[in-house]
């Protein structure tokens, strides 16, 4: 078997995962965008996918699959989680106020423990993250085997790692444009549907 083939499939796969629009990639480029503990927020996403594939290509999807208790549990947390951060976008997309002064290019400050707790929760209380990673990347990874499965893991876990950087980082160069007011607004309206959307399907559709 090629080298390479195993790797390509698991960042093609990988990435056609994580890139999609979600409640993780907003959180993500808004911090970007504020310049907020960029760094710490990329390495806790990489983190978690990383976690997540090892886990899924080492077995464990089957495990994931037999503990639908285990599944309701993150889902009924991930919903009340992304219903409270929603809420919050919602409310900042209505009063608005929020913009990057022209005359006042530093990173926004945040509490550290504050951001890596949003972050922990968007990438491990979704139980859609366990669906992906663990149990679908799981299951393509034993069509190879020996390294060759690892070398597919190695592969998603590349495609995170070049996502987040390029979302969290690549965020700067829309700084610009969020200078006015009305950007803002219409961001904060943006993840507001993402994330209510989010928890509203997470409430009405058990996971099977």
């Amino acid at each position: 078997m090629n080298f390479f083939e195993p790797i390509l499939a698991g960042f093609g796969t990988g990435a056609g995962l994580i890139v999609a629009i979600g409640a993780q990639n907003a959180f993500v480029l808004r911090q970007g965008l504020k310049r907020s503990h960029v760094p710490l927020i990329v390495a806790t996403c990489i983190f978690g996918d990383c976690v997540c594939i090892s886990a899924g290509v080492a077995g464990m999807g089957e495990a994931v699959e037999r503990l639908p208790a285990l599944l309701e549990v993150f889902r009924w947390g991930g919903a009340a989680f992304l219903l409270w951060y929603g809420l919050l976008a919602l409310q900042r997309a209505v009063r608005g106020g929020a913009s990057l002064a022209a005359e006042d290019d530093a990173p926004v400050k945040e509490s550290a423990a504050a951001v890596l707790a949003a972050c922990l929760a968007f990438t491990f209380l979704n139980p859609h993250v366990y669906l992906d990673t663990v149990v679908f990347l799981g299951s393509i990874s034993t069509r190879y085997e020996g390294s060759a499965r690892w070398l597919f893991a190695a592969g998603a876990m590349s495609a995170s790692f070049v996502w987040f950087n390029l979302l969290g980082f690549g965020a700067a160069l829309l700084r610009p444009l969020f200078r006015k007011p009305a950007a803002w607004r219409v961001l904060d309206g943006a993840i507001a549907l993402v994330m209510l959307s989010i928890a509203l399907l997470l409430a009405l559709n058990p996971l099977r």
